[in-house]
């Protein structure tokens, strides 16, 4: 896997098709971090998991001493503890800004997405229905600036990417005419050459 560079201080375990862990590899591709990943199969996971990690899930970061269970804490520590390329503002009011809006994905994208995959036909329909008319809403915005609400790839667009990634596996089609700004960030997003590394196996299946 490409974010694997050499041996290193710094353990990933992580989940070959979880979106989760997908935000987390990019983050170690974007700074370049040496990592060795571990892909977790859910039916077989390391013994060695559930020691670290209370909740015995992936993605989990061990850093030597250090262990982090939670996605967006592995992001921000990730960004303090590799500064090169920054991945949030400088600015205290727009890095909080950052934040709010990585807490809007997760409480209003993420739930639709894995209703999608994990609830009911009729859960599922209504929930892909919303998450298709809000990339809608937001597809003007990537008229103004080449990424998510700023001119800089920032953790924002490392909590996105992931989502955009998996449209065509929860069965969601946009209409090109009226998101073709999206259409041109996910293409700027999936370009990357870090994007393209922190992919998986499973995630490279998804789109072929």
């Amino acid at each position: 896997m490409g974010v694997v560079a050499k041996r290193s201080s710094m353990t990933f375990y992580s989940g070959g098709d979880d979106h989760f862990s997908h935000r987390v590899r990019i983050v170690l591709a974007e700074k370049g971090v040496a990592v060795d990943v571990i892909d977790v199969d859910d039916d077989n996971r390391p013994a060695e998991l559930a020691d670290l990690n209370p909740y015995n899930s992936v993605p989990t970061l061990l850093d030597r001493d250090l262990v982090l269970y939670e996605s967006k804490v592995m992001m921000e520590y990730l960004d303090e503890r590799f500064p090169h390329p920054p991945l949030l503002p400088v600015y205290p009011v727009a890095r909080a800004q950052s934040r709010l809006w990585m807490h809007r994905i997760e409480r209003e994208w993420v739930p639709m997405m894995e209703t999608i995959q994990n609830g009911t036909k009729k859960e599922a329909d209504k929930a892909r229905k919303e998450l298709r008319e809000s990339l809608i809403g937001i597809a003007p915005i990537f008229d103004d600036m080449p990424f998510f609400m700023s001119d800089e790839f920032s953790l924002v667009d490392t909590c996105i990417a992931p989502i955009l990634w998996r449209l065509p596996t929860l069965n969601i089609e946009l209409p090109e005419k009226q998101v073709k700004p999206l259409l041109n960030y996910m293409e700027r997003l999936f370009d990357r050459d870090a994007f393209k590394a922190s992919l998986s196996e499973a995630e490279r299946e998804m789109r072929i």
